[in-house]
């Protein structure tokens, strides 16, 4: 799950994106690799919550599109099954968008 707030009060304005992973998820490590990030396995590392979810949150830059992937235990990659978009990369597999642009409406089912 991704939940974003924006914060435009602040100089400069900013999203605060939160990224959370249930507590069934079975690792030792969880990072979150993107393009914010020049994809740096190691820059950002999720921590547990009071209730052993997955919790990492950051202040991205509004109105842009940022790619990412989960990585588990420094050798497993995963899709956010709840991102805004998709793309596929060049490994043969789809990298997770979210879009900080606050006219961004996602498509629900």
């Amino acid at each position: 799950m991704i939940r974003k707030r924006f914060v435009l009060e602040a100089n400069p304005p900013y999203v605060e994106v939160t990224f959370v992973l249930p507590n069934c998820i079975w690792a030792d490590t969880i990072h979150l690799v993107g393009d914010f990030n020049h994809w740096d396995r190691t820059a950002h590392p999720f921590q547990r919550d009071h209730d052993g979810n997955w919790t990492l949150t950051l202040h991205l830059e509004i109105g842009h599109t940022y790619q990412f992937r989960y990585l588990s235990n420094g050798e497993e990659w995963h899709t956010d099954n709840k991102a805004d978009g998709y793309v596929n990369n060049e490994h043969g597999s789809a990298n997770a968008l979210v879009i900080t642009d606050p006219d961004f409406h996602p498509h629900l089912e």
